[in-house]
């Protein structure tokens, strides 16, 4: 079945270099090639047809075809992890976000890192995440992130790297969950004779950490705020409140009255404690934030204030999402625990100073350069793919606005065999673990691997053709 297969110039996670099995790999390819390339194509189309079935769809909002409902593509060749080897991903996932949540609680607050020069205040004020509002608020818990997608890399030597923080309302934990079920459906003999690491329970992991954020009642009520049906990640809302079992609220769901929270219901109002927002900080609050905002519920913040109730995740994270303080965290690692990065980053040039900007400049042919408060793939430019017209352009974008780019080496982002045209081909991944923080920390097991399904591509993005896997997390003694 994979005779035909030729591993990319990278680190693909089926072969070596010189095209042979991976032993840890060597069961389920022996599993696979039972099944063959005809059944498994056969499969992957009926795959396609119970996930429209199941409604797992996604809104094209950002492209010429706004407003098309699509699944998002789905490959049926796992993507494997030894257990020994998430372990140490967990810890580094856990301490990068436990730094990230002393960073947040100390720029809304007395801001030492500034201080002691460690980040500029100047780079914290101009991002786009950057809420003033939020200066002096203390979350319940002391919390700020609570669901938290961080997107990890495999370099071209294997190594796991930190692509990007996601911390304000990451998605895509719907399609994670439903890709477990398809393939269980799908292709149950490839389960078999192996421990995969069970995913099902993560509702019931999110529901725990958002009730531990309001420690002051024994039986919370809590909601999930969605913008409505024509967010491009409705079903992922509509499916997280009915797996959890709580209500899907809109913004005219709910009205603040004495500091607190009140759900709309026809028995009159009931107490709210804990809000699962999936709409940004902008359009949480009009008497805070934007004043024509239909979204969100007038009078939240100063509820929120009083400490009547909790946000899930608190405004201003997206602070930290920006491109530009992700380059910081290494060094909030250090500051706020003491300790070395367990996962590192990707190295990272920062426009904005003089040093970088003349590098990048001068090779960025060589380099992706992306815009800091862009997300989904847009506002990149990838060096080795581009044609001159678009490298000249970009640069003069960097020279106009250096505090809008970072830029960062073209890696070789680890490959998986995929279906792509019917046949197998080693498409480039990422992974986003989730991460659950209520009074502990729980980090599920894998995570949504995005695939960049057209050949060549090295963007996972499901707005620009690409897909995703079932991730694994097996026991050394059964891949």
């Amino acid at each position: 079945m994979f005779t035909s297969y030729k591993p990319s110039k990278g680190y693909d996670e089926y072969f070596s270099a010189s095209a042979e099995p991976r032993s840890a790999l060597q069961p389920l390819l022996s599993s696979l090639g039972q099944l063959g390339i005809e059944e498994i194509n056969r499969s992957h189309a009926a795959a396609g047809m119970l996930l429209k079935r199941l409604g797992a769809t996604f809104r094209l909002n950002d492209s010429g075809e706004q407003g098309v409902e699509r699944i998002l593509p789905f490959d049926p060749l796992p993507r494997l992890i030894r257990s020994g080897e998430w372990q140490t991903l967990e810890r580094g996932l856990i301490q990068r976000l436990e730094a990230i949540d002393h960073f947040l609680g100390d720029v809304y607050g007395e801001q030492k890192i500034v201080a002691d020069g460690v980040v500029p205040l100047e780079d914290i004020e101009t991002s786009h995440g950057w809420r003033p509002q939020m200066r002096g608020f203390h979350p319940p818990l002391n919390r700020w992130c609570h669901i938290s997608g961080l997107d990890l890399i495999r370099d071209g030597q294997g190594t796991w790297r930190v692509l990007e923080d996601n911390l304000r309302c990451p998605s895509g934990v719907a399609y994670f969950l439903e890709n477990r079920r398809v393939m269980k459906r799908m292709f149950p003999s490839l389960f078999a004779g192996r421990t995969v690491h069970p995913i099902d329970d993560y509702p019931s992991h999110l529901l725990q950490a958002l009730r531990e954020l309001a420690p002051w009642t024994d039986t919370p009520t809590v909601v999930l705020l969605t913008p409505g049906v024509f967010n491009s990640a409705y079903f992922e809302h509509s499916y997280l409140a009915q797996q959890m079992g709580i209500q899907l609220v809109e913004g005219r769901d709910l009205v603040c009255e004495a500091n607190r929270v009140w759900m709309r219901s026809t028995s009159g109002h009931a107490p709210v404690d804990v809000i699962y927002r999936r709409i940004d900080d902008d359009f949480l609050d009009p008497a805070v934030f934007r004043s024509d905002s239909m979204l969100g519920v007038r009078g939240l913040m100063e509820a929120y204030a009083a400490g009547r109730v909790a946000i899930a995740n608190a405004p201003g994270t997206g602070v930290a999402d920006d491109k530009l303080i992700y380059a910081y965290v290494p060094e909030m690692i250090r500051y706020y625990l003491g300790e070395e990065p367990i996962i590192e980053n990707v190295p990272t040039y920062i426009c904005s100073r003089p040093d970088d900007q003349a590098y990048v400049l001068a090779h960025l042919k060589d380099l992706v350069v992306k815009s800091v408060g862009e997300a989904g793939g847009y506002g990149m430019l990838i060096g080795p793919h581009a044609s001159q017209q678009e490298i000249l352009e970009f640069a003069e974008k960097i020279k106009a606005d250096p505090r809008n780019f970072i830029a960062q080496p073209t890696l070789e982002l680890s490959t998986v065999p995929s279906l792509s045209e019917g046949e197998l081909y080693p498409c480039h991944v990422d992974l986003r673990p989730y991460v659950l923080r209520g009074k502990g920390a729980w980090v599920s097991p894998g995570g949504l691997t995005r695939v960049a399904l057209r050949r060549g591509s090295l963007v996972v993005n499901s707005s620009q053709g690409g897909g995703c896997k079932d991730t694994w997390i097996v026991d050394e003694s059964s891949c």
